[in-house]
């Protein structure tokens, strides 16, 4: 059985909600047949929108820093519960020698083997991770187009996502993120792709009228398989 390592704290709540999706999706019977899991839960980690976007402070340093103690702490393999971060990919996998899950990739390759009818997906993401196109990238690799929200809406999923859910405030995030995926709904979108971790610790399957695929959840349910492999 390997032992999974959680950099995560961007933010603790997205890092608590993957840790107990990790213990659901394992088929334990008692406390023994659980997997091995280091968290680093680490809220210093510069705000990543603000980095790539608006020349704040670069998260990378402390990422890698992270990487490295977790690795060095024991982990046979590493995931991050913050779809953002995921802009620094490359080198956060560069600097260590264990594996490093991309959850993004994960969950195009998900929705292309379970959804393979769809081709028009609306996401709720940060506004660094819908400008960065990394949803776009990975799933135009697998012939499906993503729908964004228009930039009144992208304002109302970035409150949704810091003055709801990142700072407590649950039900008042996940009216806001809710609207907005109708919305986008209306416009078209087959299926939503909650494409931030913030988004997934509020909306569930069964919330909306279309499939809703939660990146967390395939994360979790991928790292499992993994371990236990």
């Amino acid at each position: 059985m390997k032992t999974i390592g959680i950099l995560g704290g961007l933010g603790p709540e997205a890092t608590a909600e993957l840790f107990l999706r990790i213990i659901k999706a394992t088929p334990a019977k008692r406390d023994q047949d659980h997997i091995p899991i280091i968290i680093f839960n680490n809220p210093k980690v510069p705000d990543r929108t603000a980095a790539i976007l608006y020349g704040g402070e670069n998260p990378l340093p402390e990422l890698i820093r992270t990487a490295k103690l977790l690795e060095k702490a024991g982990a046979d393999f590493i995931i991050m519960p913050c779809n953002t971060a995921h802009y620094y990919y490359e080198e956060l996998k560069s600097s260590v020698k264990i594996p490093f899950f991309n959850m993004i990739e994960l969950t195009a390759e998900y929705v292309s083997k379970f959804y393979p009818e769809i081709k028009l997906v609306g996401l709720l993401a940060t506004t660094g991770t819908v400008k960065t196109g990394l949803y776009q990238k990975a799933f135009g690799k697998c012939g499906v187009e993503i729908l964004v929200p228009d930039d009144e809406d992208q304002k109302l999923v970035m409150s949704g996502i810091y003055d709801g859910v990142k700072a407590g405030n649950l039900e008042f995030g996940r009216k806001l993120l809710i609207d907005v995926a109708n919305k986008l709904i209306s416009k078209g979108a087959e299926l939503i792709i909650l494409g931030c971790t913030e988004v997934s610790v509020v909306i569930r399957s069964g919330d909306l009228k279309v499939p809703v695929v939660d990146p967390l959840q395939v994360l979790a349910e991928e790292a499992v398989k993994y371990a236990l492999k």
